[in-house]
């Protein structure tokens, strides 16, 4: 009788805690966050961005509003990405950012600490993970779980992953570029290298100031990436306007630059991240190859939105490749499928402890 009285008052007290807290699953990105809340949706997406004043230590401003500021703060302020390479670089930093962001999405119920389901890369070190945990629990989380970013990327791309076939899947983001096969819930080979969307601003970068002698900042590198950059050749050619700081004159100029020319300046990085799936087929099982040649390779992620990349991964590969839907969402969408039948997604998660 105890022993049932006591499981029906902890079941009462699970629904009286559902019902006034918003379980929430986030991507937490080098280049931005995103926060699924359950039984609702996408309710947040802003870049993962920080503004702090150095003299009080106190932060300035947050997401779109830091962005805004990046190369451009007076002396005592600092703009700050605290999120490297996929993994924390400040763990001060992004539990100020992960508070303000997750009580955007609570709003009146902050008094109950939600359950959190965080997607970190398939390459995470231990340390790496504790990070990400004590972060989150210092920002108001009740539960932690963390979830495979190429798994809930997958499950966000629609592939059937408990089934037992294989799925292959790349995620480029900002930080890092997972590459996995996943089939039976579970990853059977991986790759993540710490080359993605940062890396092909910071070859924009380097490239014009090479060739041009012209400092320019990441903002305008990002700009002049999304606007005409691509991997393959495309049919017609197109031009952008950069201003930035002559390298030797000292004085602000502006240059028209190409889409070749920028195509030109990718290649570095592109060609990692092709060699990088050229190992993760080399790895997978003759059965699961078989598999992903009738089913191909999707790709999601900012890095995914590149004009002619999946082109370029097909030719080099000879394997259709298809661009998911709402690249950018495919995580966040994972990890709140994964929320959404948290008591049935055991394989999916780990519970961070």
């Amino acid at each position: 009788m105890h022993y049932a009285l006591r499981v029906t008052l902890s079941s009462i007290f699970r629904g009286v805690v559902d019902r006034f807290t918003n379980d929430i699953a986030i991507d937490l990105g080098t280049s931005s966050t995103l926060i699924y809340v359950r039984d609702k949706g996408i309710e947040l997406r802003e870049p993962s961005i920080v503004a702090v004043d150095e003299t009080t230590h106190t932060v300035v401003a947050v997401g779109t509003e830091a962005k805004r500021m990046l190369g451009r703060t007076p002396e005592g302020i600092r703009a700050i990405r605290p999120m490297k390479d996929g993994v924390i670089a400040d763990f001060g930093i992004v539990e100020a950012m992960l508070k303000t962001y997750i009580g955007i999405v609570q709003r009146r119920k902050l008094f109950v600490r939600p359950r959190v389901i965080v997607c970190v890369p398939s390459g995470i070190t231990e340390v790496e993970k504790r990070a990400v945990r004590d972060s989150v629990e210092a920002s108001g989380a009740r539960e932690i779980y963390l979830a495979s970013e190429p798994v809930a990327a997958a499950i966000g791309a629609g592939l059937p992953v408990d089934a037992p076939t294989g799925n292959m899947i790349i995620d480029i983001g900002g930080g890092t570029t997972e590459i996995a096969v996943v089939a039976l819930s579970g990853i059977v080979t991986a790759n993540s290298i710490r080359i993605a969307g940062d890396e092909m601003d910071e070859a924009i970068i380097n490239y014009v100031k090479k060739n041009y002698n012209l400092v320019v900042g990441e903002q305008t590198a990002e700009n002049v990436k999304i606007a005409i950059g691509s991997a393959y050749a495309t049919a017609k050619e197109e031009t952008i306007e950069i201003k930035g700081r002559d390298l030797v004159s000292g004085i602000p100029k502006t240059i028209r630059v190409t889409s070749s020319k920028v195509r030109e300046a990718l290649e570095e990085p592109i060609s990692l991240i092709i060699d990088a799936v050229r190992l993760a087929l080399e790895k997978t099982p003759p059965e699961l190859a078989a598999d992903i040649v009738d089913r191909g390779i999707y790709m999601c992620g900012g890095g995914a939105l590149l004009r002619g990349l999946d082109m370029l991964i097909k030719e080099e590969t000879n394997l259709p490749v298809y661009v998911a839907e709402n690249p950018l969402e495919s995580v966040v969408r994972g990890a709140g499928r994964i929320l959404e039948n948290i008591s049935t997604s055991g394989k999916l998660v780990i519970r961070a402890k």
